[in-house]
């Protein structure tokens, strides 16, 4: 019997598919779990399974209970900002999956839309706002504290594989890297995403739907933010003749996010967040989950441009991006499209 066969007699033996036509069809998209869509009957939802092992080339393990940090996740959201989430229907912590709303043909991957070269400043402000408001309403709350007490996950599947991955690839900024690394370990501050980018959000007209939150954690913020504003950093270098629309990009998705937190809280992830934002460009190029967009010249435009500024980062989120829209405009991709 098929992997696959086998799951649906787990959902029939459940009682979470009924009819005895019921099919399973695999979604794409998914390097750490399973994830299909259910047709039983005239219902159709999807399950997600987590992996022990991820989809990538590198070796890469996980402790497959981040399926629950998942559901727990989308639960608490679902509470401040229903339509921000897919709707639960059904979980099963003991065989580590749970059923969820089926978003159709009607949504569109954000990352699809970047990738396209369709820049929309109300996806960024949308974004900025979501996150803003799940980051300001979850601050200091000791029973999320507890319940998304991840780290170990958060290690497996951000720390090391980015972090630590990328600094041991580059000797000469590896105490920076380690250091990054324990100090956001150490940071608790309010319930972080931790895959908060682009192919993670799906958009029909003004309702934007945050999946894949498995990383769940109760951590650094600045993590969240961070994470966004590197894939749009990097779709821009991509789209080298339209950087400077992905700079007005970033400035909506900032500005939305420093409305909806508070300007207090604001200001310290922005102290936080230049330097976390450099090791994670090298990251996407060197740690062990690279983009697959960009050309060698443009990876090497990256590892250049991060060995310049680490040891002496820009002080704002402004700065950085004067220097990095500045470096692209002066290059010769927009004029070679390589």
């Amino acid at each position: 019997m098929s992997e696959m066969a086998n799951f649906l007699d787990v959902l029939r033996r459940n009682g979470h598919v009924l009819d005895p036509e019921a099919e399973l069809a695999p979604l794409s998209g998914g390097v750490s779990s399973e994830i299909y869509l259910v047709e039983d009957g005239k219902k159709r939802f999807v399950v997600k399974r987590a992996l022990p092992k991820l989809r990538v080339k590198d070796n890469w393990f996980a402790d497959v209970s981040r399926n629950a940090s998942e559901r727990d996740y989308i639960a608490c959201v679902s509470q401040m900002m229903p339509g921000a989430v897919p709707q639960l229907y059904f979980s099963c912590p003991d065989e580590g999956y749970f059923g969820m709303e089926f978003l159709d043909e009607s949504f569109t991957n954000w990352k699809d839309l970047l990738l396209a070269g369709e820049f929309h400043d109300r996806h960024a402000e949308l974004a900025g706002n979501i996150l803003g408001e799940i980051h300001r309403r979850t601050t200091c709350i000791e029973g999320l504290r507890t319940r998304f007490d991840t780290t170990a996950s958060f290690h497996q599947l951000r720390i090391e594989p980015y972090l630590l991955t990328a600094g041991a690839r580059h000797l000469a900024l590896l105490a920076i890297f380690d250091a990054e690394a324990r100090r956001i370990e150490a940071t608790r501050e309010a319930l972080v995403h931790g895959d908060f980018s682009p192919k993670n959000i799906l958009i029909s007209g003004d309702r934007m739907v945050l999946l894949d939150c498995e990383v769940a954690w109760y951590g650094d913020p600045a993590f969240d933010v961070a994470f966004l504003l590197n894939h749009l950093f990097l779709k821009s270098l991509y789209h080298a003749r339209k950087a400077l629309e992905l700079e007005a990009m970033v400035d909506v998705f900032w500005r939305a996010y420093v409305r909806k937190s508070c300007n207090a809280e604001a200001n310290q992830i922005e102290k936080r967040l230049v330097p976390l934002l450099l090791m994670l460009l090298l990251a996407r190029v060197d740690g062990k989950s690279p983009v697959e967009y960009l050309t060698s010249r443009k990876q090497e435009f990256i590892r250049t441009f991060v060995h310049q500024h680490l040891l002496s980062p820009p002080d704002s989120l402004a700065e950085m991006c004067r220097i990095w829209f500045t470096a692209i405009v002066a290059s010769d991709f927009i004029e070679a499209n390589a």
